[in-house]
């Protein structure tokens, strides 16, 4: 054990705290009867988030919760607005809708689903900075070069745009450009405004936060939707030419929307506290590739 968590010595009280929250909300989640996960879920996945982050703090002496609370609790404020776009964009896919929403009042729906969408980026950033400590992801450099240039830029902004008006003009067949179009359009703002952006890491090889980014977002993605099925109020998903092989809820091809989905959180988190003055936060980027800050 002390070689996968070397810096172990005694279990971080915040994953003892995040344990108990998922030993205690999964059974219940699951196994009592009427509505439960609109009360259950932000404790289920604040536990998850926790227990990642502990974990972390075991194999690298060092984690995004043990390095800034401040900062920790912030992915919390980011992440429920940012998830909010992806709603708004659903409005118009509707790949995918909340079954026992009609027990809620508008004002109870917001309230309470903008608690659970909080637990989003604290979640997949968690679970990234778990997967950099691994030696295949230190080792994930490559030779191929991927440079913010002027005409990559702006080539990619102007398609993120196209990839809108063609999501919104004809969503049954452009309905996955809902997980790429705001990472286009947003990446380039990052790198206009001088905002941290991943291309700074791509245009000398360095692709591990991009590998820890896509690894943690599926594993985060096999929990959401493995205490999604048993769960009420629930999400169950429409996508046209794809419903089939099922894991869980979601279609099999339907979790390769994550990969770009974990990149959109990452531009969105730097988007944001570039806006709040933080335009080289290091946060997350000393976390995905093991710099100190």
């Amino acid at each position: 054990m002390k070689t996968i968590f070397p810096n172990c010595h005694r279990a971080p009280a915040h994953g003892i705290v995040g344990m108990a929250l998922v030993a205690v909300a999964w059974p219940l989640n699951w196994l009592l009867p009427g509505l439960r996960t609109h009360v259950l879920f932000f404790p289920l996945w604040l536990g998850y988030a926790l227990v990642v982050d502990a974990l972390t703090f075991c194999r690298a002496g060092t984690s995004l919760f043990t390095k800034s609370r401040h900062k920790y609790a912030e992915l919390f404020l980011i992440s429920a607005p940012a998830w909010w776009l992806f709603e708004a964009l659903n409005l118009r896919t509707q790949n995918w809708h909340y079954v026992g929403r009609e027990f809620f009042t508008n004002t109870q729906y917001a309230l309470l689903a903008t608690l659970s969408f909080s637990t989003v980026m604290p979640a997949v950033f968690g679970t990234a900075s778990l997967i950099a400590t691994f030696e295949w992801v230190k080792r994930f450099k490559s030779k191929w070069l991927l440079r913010p240039s002027k005409k990559l830029t702006l080539g990619a902004f102007l398609s993120g745009w196209l990839m809108l008006g063609l999501l919104f003009g004809f969503p049954r067949y452009f309905y996955p450009f809902l997980w790429l179009s705001l990472y286009f359009i947003i990446e380039p703002l990052n790198i206009w405004l001088k905002n941290r952006h991943l291309l700074e890491c791509t245009r000398t090889g360095d692709w591990r936060p991009i590998a820890a980014l896509w690894s943690g977002v599926l594993v985060t993605a096999f929990f959401w939707e493995l205490w999604n099925y048993h769960a009420y109020p629930k999400w169950v998903y429409s996508v046209p030419f794809v419903g089939c092989c099922h894991i869980f809820e979601m279609p099999l091809l339907g979790y390769l929307g994550y990969l770009p989905f974990s990149l959109e959180l990452y531009a969105l988190y730097h988007f944001v506290v570039g806006a709040l003055g933080r335009k080289r936060e290091t946060f997350l980027t000393s976390a995905l590739c093991l710099k100190k800050d």
